[in-house]
């Protein structure tokens, strides 16, 4: 990547910011064709930066970044789980070093890649952390560094207020900003009745696999009813299943925002999870003494190990049409707040602050030099007031 930084003077650099004329580089893992929500999330924010007239960028490592399905095998490609649409973003790749980084430009880093941190540090652009799983915060972080002081890292985007509370208690000179996460409209309910049929998303495939085995071994009487695995699959493949499903399980422990048991609200479909290390903020509530508690938009459970039973409890009241009244509730109450729409607003605004952020820092930059500039000139006006002086009284003398 080339510094291009020396090249334009600080009244460009304001103008290009007031104009738009700005570059945002996120910063992206190619996932080799497997679906992650975290990437879908990135692929989110530079779609709308992008039809907002934003000049955005996914920014990859390799040139053999993973867009297309693979002719040889068949195995996915991002447009494949994804869409079309999002394949078409622009897409730079550092390896091939035809881009350069501007003042004006932003590069935007996910929170893992503390590694990629340090790495452009000495960049003359603004340095942004995409924050959205606190589990990853100090992954690859050494002992003793910091996103600001020792990177340049002075502001965070991530998709709650816990979280931004999180990561202030850890860095609390940093700037926060939340955007939460969206829902596609295709997470819907089906037309068709459900089916004997339970969605599991689990962070680690093999938790899947041994979640079915054990309910199988200890409730042989349901060995009709049917495990769906979701992972692997396309995004609207993945809400179609979930919207046949009588229920979905999440294990997630390291989950940031918790996006799998919204999808399975706006599908209808009741969710059995774990709950996370950090209560999502669509989980918890507050009691009429301002106690935080669990809403009753699931069943949330602090083990994996009474999962099976929960999960045949419920299949036995879904089969007597006997799913509790408090629970279907909760779960209506939970939807319709992370749209597309609001989603996009959030960006809108978010991005536009950031912007103007930028624009002050480099006016202060200006002041700054305006100010040193005229006390160097007072300064010389008095040395050589008093170079005038000293003559004066040499010729009095």
């Amino acid at each position: 990547m080339e510094n291009q930084g020396k090249a334009l003077k600080l009244e460009e650099i304001i103008t290009n910011l007031k104009n738009k004329d700005v570059n945002f580089f996120f910063f992206t893992l190619d996932t080799r064709g497997n679906p992650t929500a975290g990437v879908a999330n990135i692929y989110e924010h530079v779609k709308v930066l992008t039809e907002l007239g934003y000049k955005a960028h996914i920014l990859h490592e390799h040139d053999d970044y993973k867009l297309h399905k693979d002719p040889k095998d068949g195995s996915m490609g991002l447009v494949d789980w994804l869409g079309e649409e999002y394949g078409e973003l622009s897409h730079v790749s550092i390896q091939a070093q035809k881009f350069g980084i501007k003042p004006n430009d932003f590069i935007i880093i996910p929170e893992i890649f503390a590694n990629v941190m340090n790495q452009v540090k000495d960049f003359p652009c603004k340095k942004i952390v995409l924050s959205q799983s606190p589990e990853y915060l100090l992954e690859l972080l050494d002992i003793g560094r910091r996103w600001t002081v020792d990177y340049g890292f002075n502001d965070v985007i991530t998709t709650s207020q816990k979280q931004a509370d999180y990561i202030k208690r850890l860095f609390p000179t940093i700037k926060t900003h939340i955007v939460p996460v969206s829902i596609p409209e295709y997470f819907k309910p089906s037309e068709k009745p459900k089916i004997p049929m339970i969605s599991i998303l689990t962070r680690n495939g093999g938790d899947a696999a041994k979640m079915a085995k054990a309910f199988y071994l200890q409730y042989p009487l349901y060995k009709w009813v049917s495990f769906k695995e979701l992972r692997g699959l396309s995004r609207k493949r993945f809400a179609e299943e979930l919207g046949n499903s009588a229920l979905a399980v999440w294990i997630d422990d390291m989950a940031g925002f918790g996006t799998f048991p919204l999808e399975a609200f706006e599908c209808d479909t009741p969710v059995i999870g774990k709950m996370p290390n950090m209560i999502p903020e669509w989980m918890e509530t507050t009691d009429d003494d301002g106690n935080a508690t669990i809403k009753n938009n699931g069943v949330w459970t602090n083990t994996p190990h009474n999962i099976p039973e929960l999960v045949a409890f419920f299949i036995k009241l879904w089969l007597e049409d006997n799913v509790p009244a408090d629970l279907l509730a909760g779960m209506e109450d939970s939807k319709g707040y992370y749209t597309e729409t609001a989603q996009r607003d959030k960006i809108e605004t978010v991005y536009a602050q950031l912007v103007n952020n930028r624009v002050e820092e480099i006016e202060a930059i200006m002041e700054q030099q305006r100010l040193a500039v005229e006390a160097n000139e007072a300064a010389v006006a008095a040395t050589a007031e008093a170079e005038v002086d000293n003559k004066t009284e040499t010729k009095e003398d």
